[in-house]
């Protein structure tokens, strides 16, 4: 049976009839409806950020045949000592905490938020495959503040997690929950009602926190059936101390530069730099550190949390090459000393940045 996309708006670029599309990262709704005032076309088209079957199956047999991705230089246990700490609580303070991959916690104005929170040994749709986690979670469930909200930037296994998202929600039955547009009916079927759906540049307050849903250039799936079905995103949250961008998984492009010239500046943000090997494949839809290091440098040169590496073997790179090709990159780019540095997985930085 064909699939119409019941949120199909037919002035809106990344909308399709089926479902959703990068197409239009840098079109605000205000920038469009002076285009149609104007009698001016402003899209902007990127590339498709889908994998071709046979693609995906060029990569897998070469990373067979090449045992990839390589343990870290030093093996697993050293890695875990060098890059893990357990996340520390005290105080009462504005704070955010880096969860390990892409998972954030933040405290703001004494509310507990929760960005793609992953704490569960698998990312799968199964308990006995898929990829494992080789790092510890710094902090478990149960050890969890009270969380009031929590944020969702797209339906994959490794951002949205089935078993962390429903042992949130028996503990803290209150919690309310931003997500793309598409996936409000995945959290009605685990009993979760408390869900607003956001569209591109689509902006909401909580508690006096304003909480915006940025473009992104990836996709989505979760089944053999709901590809693109769902949006996929990033996240701003400003409150009176600190304005901070979460890039959610992106692969780079120019049109993200409009994120930061209609909501920037920033004084905290976060990119991905792991999950780019092989570059061929992964370009289409993640952030290598030579992309990441180029938007940090548009958007300002802000303190940066690199995320999304050291927890989950997704590229065929190693654990620890990400910072090492981090440092690479801003060598390159002349930027030796700066505010993009990798940080410990559970680390910590109190708000508002001195």
């Amino acid at each position: 049976m064909k699939y119409n996309n019941p949120y199909f708006k037919e002035n809106k670029p990344h909308h399709t009839k089926t479902g959703f599309i990068n197409r239009g990262l840098s079109c605000t709704p205000a920038q469009l409806e002076r285009a149609v005032c104007s009698g001016k076309e402003i899209v902007i088209l990127d590339e498709h950020s889908n994998h071709s079957h046979a693609d995906v199956q060029k990569w897998q047999a070469n990373r067979k045949k090449n045992k990839l991705p390589l343990p870290p230089k030093k093996g697993y246990d050293n890695f875990i000592s060098e890059w893990m700490q357990p996340v520390e609580l005290n105080g009462h303070q504005d704070a955010v905490w880096w969860l390990g991959h892409a998972s954030m916690m933040l405290r703001l104005d004494g509310q507990i938020i929760l960005i793609d929170p992953v704490l569960t040994d698998r990312i799968s749709p199964v308990s006995f495959w898929g990829p494992k986690r080789l790092t510890p979670a710094p902090i478990s469930i149960d050890e969890l503040p009270s969380v009031d909200l929590i944020l969702i930037s797209h339906n994959h296994y490794d951002h949205l997690d089935k078993k962390t998202i429903t042992s949130i929600f028996k503990i803290n039955p209150q919690v309310k929950i931003f997500a793309p547009l598409g996936l409000k009916s995945w959290f009605s079927q685990l009993g979760i009602s408390n869900v607003i759906e956001l569209d591109w540049w689509d902006d909401d307050s909580f508690e006096g926190i304003k909480i915006t849903f940025t473009p992104a250039k990836h996709w989505s799936v979760r089944t053999l059936f709901d590809k693109n079905r769902s949006l996929w995103g990033g996240y701003t949250i400003k409150n009176s101390n600190v304005n901070f961008y979460f890039s959610g998984d992106s692969a780079y492009t120019e049109s993200l530069h409009a994120i930061y010239d209609n909501l920037g500046p920033f004084d905290l943000i976060c990119l991905p730099i792991g999950a780019y090997m092989p570059r061929w494949l992964m370009q289409l839809a993640h952030m290598d550190p030579q992309g990441a290091v180029k938007l940090y440098q548009y958007f300002g040169q802000p303190k940066v949390i690199p995320i999304h590496w050291g927890v989950f073997e997704l590229g065929d790179e190693s654990l620890d090459e990400p910072p090492i090709e981090l440092s690479i990159a801003l060598k390159d780019a002349g930027l030796a000393e700066s505010n993009f540095f990798p940080f410990k997985i559970g680390q910590r930085i109190d708000l508002p940045l001195l």
